[in-house]
Order: C-alpha cells, then sequence, then structure tokens
C-alpha cells in the first residue's frame, strides 16, 4: 500500500474516532433538564394522588384528613402537631364543638374529635350563634388555653372564651368570656379571631379582630389567661378602608434572629380571593410596616397595595388550582418555621382543605413560603444545573386578588432566560439563593424585575412527583413563586 493511501485510511480512522467521541463528550457534558445531582426530593405524601373533591366522605370523620378545615390554628405539643379549627363542612350544618385534627408529621393528618359539644349557654345569649369560629391554643402555666370564637354572622356581636385543660385533647373547662363586642359599645374592634403570641420579655398578648374596625392587640394576665385590661380593646395595629374590603385572622410570631415581630393577616372575601399579607415591626405593638414602609394601618383607597402577599389563589398549568387561600396560622418547631391555611378547591369553592406550607426566610428578614404544601422537604445546597430547563412561575400581584395562573420560565444553560429579547438573566448567587433579572422595558424599575428567590426541594402536587421550587420576591416586594417541570 502506498504512504499516501496510507495516510488517508489513518485520517479517515482517526475521523471515525474522534467525532463520535467529540460527541458522546459534547452529550455527556451537556447540561441535563431533570439534574437533580445533590438534591434529596421528598417522597410521596400518599399512594395515589389526593383528590381536593372527594364527597365519599362527607359523613365519615374518620376519613376527613384535611378535608373540612377552616382558620386553623396549630401547636405541638407531645410530640405531635394539633390543628384547631372553626366548625366547618360541605354537604350539611357542621356540628358544632371546635374540631382537632393531629398529625406526627405535618403531612399526614387524621380527625381527632371536637372540644365542646355545643356553645356555651353564655356565648349564645350573647351572639345567637350557634357554632365555633376560628381558635386559638397556647401552652402556659403547664396547661393549655384555648381562646374560641362565636359571632352573629355580619355584626359585632360576638364572643372570644377561654377554655383551659391540662391535655391538649381534652377535657376541656369553658372559664367564660375574654372579650366581648356589641353594636352600640363605644369600640369599633369585633371580638372574633383571638390570636396569643409571647414577646420576647415573656408576656402574652392577644391579637384579634375582623373587618369592622380593623386589628387590635391587648395584654394577657399569664395568670388568668384573660385580659389585664377587660374592658379596653387595645392597640390598634392594622386597618383597612371599610366593610368592602375584608382584614381579618390575624397572628404574630417572633424571630429572634432578625429582632422582628411579624404580623400575618388575611385580605378580602374568604371564599375566593382571600390572601395573606405580612408586615414587621421591632416592637409588638407596632408599626407594622411592609416591605415598602407602608403601615398596615391604612384606610385609605390604596389598602389594596399595603403589606407583602404571601399566599393567594393560584393554579399552576391546568390544574384547577386553589382559591380562598387564607385565614393563616404560623408555627415555629426548633429552626424551622411553617404556615398554614385553609384553601378552596377550584373544582368547587366550598371544599376547604388544610395546607400546610415550609417558611423560608429571604436574606433581608422577610418570610415566604414554600408554592406547593409541605411534604418533607428541607432547604439545601443546590448547583447550577439543578437549575436548567421548564419552570412555572406565579407573581403574586397585590394589585389583582383573582387566581392567578402560572406561565412559562425557561433557565437556560449560559445563564440566560429565554426570551424575545435575549436580556433575561439568572444567577446562582448563594447556597439555594437565584437571582432573576426579567427584562420588562416600560414598566420594571431600569427596565428590569430583579427577583431574589430561595430554592428548594418541593413536591409537585399537580404532577405528582418531586420535584425543585423557589419563591421569594423583587425589588418591589412583591412576591414570585416557581416550579420546574420535570420532562418525561
Amino acid at each position: 500500500m502506498k504512504t499516501k493511501t496510507k495516510g488517508i485510511l489513518l485520517v479517515v480512522l482517526a475521523v471515525l474516532i474522534i467525532i463520535p467521541a467529540v460527541i458522546l463528550g459534547m452529550k455527556h457534558f451537556q447540561p441535563k433538564e431533570n439534574d437533580f445531582t445533590g438534591i434529596k426530593l421528598p417522597s410521596s405524601p400518599a399512594k395515589t394522588p389526593v383528590k381536593n373533591v372527594n364527597t365519599d366522605v362527607l359523613y365519615d370523620e374518620k376519613k376527613w384528613t384535611t378535608n373540612f378545615t377552616h382558620d386553623g390554628a396549630i401547636i405541638k405539643a407531645d410530640g405531635w402537631y394539633y390543628v384547631f379549627s372553626t366548625d366547618y363542612m360541605v354537604g350539611a350544618p357542621p356540628t358544632p364543638g371546635i374540631q382537632i385534627r393531629k398529625s406526627k408529621d405535618l403531612i399526614h393528618w387524621k380527625f381527632a374529635g371536637r372540644v365542646f359539644d355545643q356553645v356555651s349557654q353564655e356565648a349564645w345569649d350573647w351572639t345567637h350563634g350557634t357554632t365555633f369560629w376560628a381558635p386559638s391554643v397556647i401552652r402556659m402555666n403547664d396547661q393549655y388555653y384555648l381562646y374560641y370564637s362565636v359571632s352573629e354572622v355580619g355584626k359585632r356581636n360576638s364572643y372570644i372564651g377561654l377554655a383551659t385543660s391540662h391535655k391538649i385533647e381534652g377535657p376541656w373547662k369553658d372559664e367564660g368570656p375574654v372579650f366581648k363586642s356589641k353594636e352600640g359599645d363605644g369600640n369599633t374592634v369585633n371580638a372574633i379571631d383571638p390570636d396569643i403570641t409571647i414577646d420576647k420579655n415573656g408576656q402574652p398578648w392577644m391579637v384579634y379582630g375582623s373587618y369592622f374596625g380593623g386589628i387590635f392587640i391587648t395584654k394577657i394576665d399569664k395568670n388568668t389567661g384573660k385580659l389585664v385590661n377587660p374592658n379596653d380593646q387595645g392597640t390598634l395595629l392594622a386597618q383597612r378602608k371599610d366593610m368592602s374590603a375584608g382584614i381579618e385572622g390575624p397572628e404574630i410570631i417572633y424571630n429572634k434572629k432578625t429582632g422582628y415581630y411579624y404580623l400575618t393577616v388575611s385580605y378580602d372575601w374568604l371564599e375566593d380571593t382571600y390572601n395573606v399579607r405580612v408586615a414587621r415591626s421591632k416592637n409588638i405593638t407596632g408599626p407594622f410596616l411592609d416591605y415598602n414602609h407602608k403601615d398596615m394601618i391604612d384606610p385609605s383607597d390604596d389598602s389594596f397595595n399595603t403589606g407583602n402577599k404571601i399566599v393567594a389563589p393560584y393554579a399552576f398549568g391546568k390544574d384547577p388550582g386553589w382559591l380562598g387561600t387564607g385565614h393563616n396560622g404560623l408555627l415555629q418547631d426548633g429552626e424551622n418555621y411553617y404556615l398554614i391555611h385553609n384553601a378552596r378547591a377550584g373544582e368547587d369553592k366550598y371544599w376547604s382543605h388544610l395546607h400546610v406550607r415550609k417558611m423560608v426566610w429571604t436574606d433581608d428578614g422577610w418570610p415566604v413560603v414554600s408554592p406547593e404544601r409541605y411534604a418533607g422537604e428541607k432547604e439545601q445546597k443546590v448547583i447550577e444545573s439543578n437549575l436548567i430547563g421548564n419552570w412555572q412561575q406565579i407573581v403574586l400581584n397585590r394589585f389583582e386578588d383573582s387566581m392567578q395562573i402560572s406561565t412559562n420560565l425557561q433557565l437556560l444553560p449560559n445563564g440566560k432566560i429565554k426570551d424575545e429579547k435575549g436580556k433575561s438573566r439568572w444567577k446562582l448567587s448563594g447556597q439555594n439563593t437565584l437571582e432573576l433579572s426579567i427584562y420588562d422595558p416600560g414598566s420594571a424599575p431600569k427596565d428590569y424585575w430583579k427577583f431574589t428567590v430561595k430554592v428548594l426541594p418541593g413536591w409537585d402536587w399537580e404532577n405528582w412527583k418531586g420535584t425543585l421550587v423557589f419563591t421569594g420576591m423583587n425589588q418591589e416586594g412583591t412576591v414570585i413563586w416557581g416550579k420546574k417541570i420535570i420532562n418525561k
């Protein structure tokens, strides 16, 4: 064989070897859209997808699980998590008595009975209410204090009562009224929706109120569990324009690391537009200011723009989604924080469920929550290849309280976000902190929305699989949620 021919054959052979090797190498090193390297995703919370509307459980309380939970208050006791909630069900009048549910893991819940059999004679005489609303429970003085509401619908004829027990599941002793309100009593507060919180000095307080005059806070006598000043409605913390602008369901929690008290309230109507807002203060009596330094006492026409909206009606993809996402409860469990709330199925807005969400904290000390219900996930370190791929995003617009539908977001391997102009960018700037720069000329400050979000594992309840989610805020305090879509 001639030397020239040998050379040609060697070149061809080299090409045949090198090109496939290069292709394979490129394929090997090319980022995968479904790359969860180093991430522990949560396990399935049930054997099969959970039905949002399930008429089979209507009259079988043992199967209620999260069904028919409304206005829940959460506490951890004796190794269990307990939620006490409003008397509520679908299809028939609810049995009065304050519903109790319990769970070992915040995921699997079972119905555990009721606190009472009926409303007390005193509460009935004051309000003519037949059911209990919006309880709150706390442990003080080596026993449990349960605060409850009874009210006449649409009026200030309302009653907050107290019950005590040495055991979390009872029996409970009714201790009578804590505070009552009535038309013409000289006050403006509506005596429902109590929440008891203990300040950093050990002093208990009751924050309460719904619609009408707004949200108030007053001192609790730590020995009796009742008000220090029985006839004083307390200090105003939050208020909206009038009865057309709903505000209720207050809770306060203290974060020792940030040094702030955080006030959460629910805005608007409980059947559909219900949404959770948050503000903070160095003092438990306020003033409570939101991200934009707006005071939660805002009786103006612009009160819809007050408070960081952290939970709101939403739908991912083609899922029917959730309405009435409000009246939250707050729990600190060691280093972990959780937010619970009721949510009404998009298929039937009267079908209410308990939602539990993991709460995380932004770098500047604001609480935000996971866009997906809790399934045991923990914050973890993520790498860039984990993030590349298709996401669904939901912006919780403070100006619009109807159900927000997700839109698509594609994170490309080169740090770009797919858009028409090619000017949007993303960057992993911390262990699980992601920065999104969304190009929106003419609308965004300096043409870019700057979102800083926390990435964490989550359970995709809509598609029934583990994935990654994110939650955070932009430079105006608007919250964004995101969920990574796994390609088949």
